[in-house]
């Protein structure tokens, strides 16, 4: 009797052990694969590693370093790595996590740029120093920088849960046909590039101006990122930014190589994101509905002002909201709208000497507010 007793317990303890095990193996299963994506790219670094590791001035080989900026201080390397988090973008040159760091309890996006496509040199950390003390309610800041032993690195920026204005405008969400939110979203966007090109001691070329690239808050104020990214990437990766950019409209036509960008082929594409704005439509139609409807959403717009096609110049439904809201501090009228869109096309002028500089749009802009 005693000896059944005993066995009896001895299944308990074994069947009680195994399941404690059991719950421990799911928690640390689950905890690795929502890191999976960021290991495998982390993994693809080991070739780069092979040939000589990171050579960017910011660390030595099996070394990891964190530099921290405003906003970021509580950071840590362990809280980084050990984040779960999801992809929510890629291009060649990175991909972007919505991480959840635990120990601030925040929400934070980190991009992670593959070694083989960042710039090497000297001046690698001087432009993520740089990059890092840019401050303007309107940019999306870099919170921080870890550099890891084989190479890796991410950036940490604030994340935005509203999403990006590409989004927005194409959701058919009403907000985005109100003349006051176009003016809100087109004024913070112009103090945001405005700041960049002006704020810091040198000059920051955005290069990758788009609407994709423009989050908007809660409160639909605009915030730039990717400001500067192409300072962070080798001539290749450079130059695949600008194809990329060329392929969705936003490109400059005199823009042939990234290295050449500047202010006035960042104001182009400010004029692109304008023009969606107003109009809701992509800036590039790859499906157009007649043989002379134009591929690019400048050229549609000028074919449509000679061809007095009015209404194609703006999207309907602007005129109809109400100017007696609160939050509609510049009426709508049709005059506004069209001193607008003639702002928006100015900036997309073919020609980079008829372009108004970042100061000129916001005195424009703030004329047409009157």
């Amino acid at each position: 009797m005693k000896n059944t007793q005993m066995l009896k317990l001895i299944l308990v303890l074994t069947s009680t052990t195994t399941f404690i095990f059991f719950i421990l193996f799911i928690y640390f299963y689950c905890k690795r694969a929502s890191k999976k994506e960021l290991e495998e790219d982390i993994e693809k670094t080991d070739k780069y590693s092979k040939h000589g590791g990171d050579h960017n001035g910011v660390q030595g080989d099996d070394e990891e370093l964190l530099v921290t900026f405003q906003g970021g201080e509580d950071l840590s390397i362990c809280d980084i790595l050990d984040a779960p988090g999801e992809v929510i973008g890629k291009s060649n040159y990175g991909t972007l996590y919505k991480a959840f760091l635990q120990s601030s309890n925040s929400v934070r996006l980190l991009r992670f740029l593959r070694p083989v496509c960042t710039t090497r040199g000297e001046d690698f950390e001087q432009v993520i120093r740089s990059l890092g003390s840019v401050r303007h309610p309107n940019l999306v800041s870099l919170l921080g920088f870890y550099a890891g032993p084989r190479g890796e690195k991410l950036l940490v920026h604030p994340f935005l849960r509203r999403g990006n204005l590409s989004h927005f405008i194409r959701e058919c969400n009403h907000e985005a046909q109100k003349w006051a939110t176009i003016y809100k979203i087109s004024v913070g966007i112009a103090k945001g590039l405005d700041h960049l090109h002006s704020g810091p001691e040198k000059p920051i070329i955005h290069g990758n101006l788009k609407s994709k690239n423009i989050l908007l808050d809660r409160h639909f104020q605009p915030h730039i990122s990717d400001s500067g990214i192409h300072l962070l990437l080798n001539p290749t990766a450079g130059q695949e930014i600008l194809e990329s950019l060329a392929s969705q409209g936003y490109k400059a036509p005199e823009l042939i190589k990234m290295k050449e960008a500047c202010e006035v082929t960042d104001i182009y594409s400010l004029g692109v994101i304008y023009l969606e704005l107003l109009t809701g439509k992509e800036p590039v139609n790859e499906n157009p509905t007649t043989p002379e409807e134009d591929f690019y959403l400048p050229n549609f717009l000028r074919n449509a002002v000679l061809g007095h096609r009015i209404a194609d110049l703006f999207h309907p439904n602007i005129l109809l909201t109400s100017s007696g809201t609160d939050d509609e501090q510049v009426p709508v009228s049709e005059e506004r709208i069209l001193k607008f869109f003639q702002l928006a096309m100015a900036c997309c002028s073919p020609s980079p000497s008829l372009r108004p500089n970042i100061k000129q749009v916001l005195w424009k802009l703030e004329e047409i507010g009157k």
